[in-house]
């Protein structure tokens, strides 16, 4: 990047395809740690979430009767099934008695005296959780690279799993600007980080990128304002003088401004002081940082496929992130290059135009895809 008389000025947009690939290939995943799986909510495993086999050998599913199925062969309601011996009464978690495979409920079977009937036929297994059954330990509970839901956590409590090894990247988040719309973008990030496997440290508004530098208390750093050419614009420029600036102008609109590089090993990504860059530079390359921080499977993103109600024109060569509006199956488009408050909270979701699109016709099938 070339710097005349100290004003921030960008030389060229880079495709965000060449953005994201310098992401895959420069940023390394943290070092995993091994923690108590209660506090793993959130987290991302580094490696396979194991338990031993359980239970260790077959155990009844249901309170009833322990039964060998075949003897209830052809039972039925008006033709009981004499059984050879009295049934043994079982609850839900004990061992099966031995010789027996199957349970039935209470009322399957008739006892009258010491004589015993079959009211149903049963099939082998029925009622019965087979050794191995809840957890095998050739068959992970989940794999490394997925995110640990709480009801993985229970499961894998259960499975009597204490420990469990995670990667949990710690992003410092710095509003450099004391402004409403910065502080409150930070928080904004601050929140998805958390929720996407992240640690997020969220500095006092003001701070300066250098005391970010200075620390060694994160894995990345995330700065927002001073990417553009103002007066008090030189957060890209201290990031070149102190680093390595791999990127600086994207060819995404919202977000033209913003920069990544490193320092040392660290990434360090600039984001413009505005809402809706914040958003669209996040989205599209912060949340990969952090895929790829934490060796992250690509997640799972619930989207709506809709029609769209009206045509979209955009500029070859940028990608660009639309804000639109669900009505029934239609998607509205609300706004273009600027995304405005008012339509970022009227919106239900947003859209991406590709940068080697002009846009999209009316009619046109979209993926609306969901803000943080």
């Amino acid at each position: 990047m070339v710097v005349a008389d100290t004003i921030q000025t960008i030389a060229r947009l880079m495709p965000l395809a060449d953005v994201l690939a310098i992401v895959e290939s420069d940023v390394k995943p943290v070092t995993p740690r091994t923690i108590d799986v209660m506090a793993a909510a959130g987290r991302i495993l580094a490696a396979d979430a194991r338990a031993l086999s359980r239970p260790t050998s077959p155990v009844a599913l249901q309170d009833g009767w322990a039964l060998t199925a075949e003897e209830t062969s052809g039972a039925g309601g008006y033709a009981p099934v004499p059984l050879t011996r009295p049934p043994q009464r079982i609850e839900a978690g004990q061992p099966m008695p031995v010789g027996t495979d199957s349970v039935t409920p209470i009322d399957a079977v008739k006892l009258t005296g010491g004589r015993a009937e079959a009211l149903v036929t049963v099939n082998p297994g029925d009622g019965v959780l087979a050794a191995g059954g809840d957890s095998d330990p050739e068959t992970p509970l989940r794999y490394a690279g997925e995110r640990l839901r709480a009801s993985d956590i229970a499961a894998i409590s259960c499975a009597g799993c204490a420990r469990v090894t995670v990667r949990e990247p710690r992003v410092r988040v710095m509003p450099l600007r004391d402004s409403g719309i910065v502080t409150a973008s930070a928080h904004l990030l601050a929140s998805d980080i958390e929720r996407r496997g992240g640690v997020a440290r969220l500095d006092e508004a003001g701070r300066d990128l250098h005391v970010a530098f200075a620390a060694d208390s994160a894995d990345a750093v995330i700065a927002i304002g001073g990417t553009g050419s103002g007066r008090n614009d030189a957060s890209v420029q201290k990031l070149a003088c102190e680093g390595r600036l791999a990127v600086h102008g994207i060819a995404l609109t919202p977000g033209e401004t913003a920069a990544f590089g490193f320092f040392e090993t660290r990434p360090v990504l600039l984001l413009p002081g505005r809402l809706d860059a914040v958003l669209a530079v996040w989205m599209l390359v912060g949340r990969h940082v952090l895929q790829r921080l934490a060796a992250a499977k690509a997640q799972f993103e619930p989207a709506d496929t809709l029609t769209l109600a009206r045509k979209i024109t955009s500029t070859v060569g940028l990608a660009e992130v639309v804000p639109v509006r669900r009505n029934g199956e239609n998607a509205e488009p609300l706004a273009s290059k600027y995304l405005p408050l008012s339509s970022l909270s009227r919106s239900d979701g947003w859209i991406l135009i590709p940068a080697n699109s002009e846009g999209f016709a009316a009619g046109t099938t979209v993926r609306v895809r969901p803000w943080p």
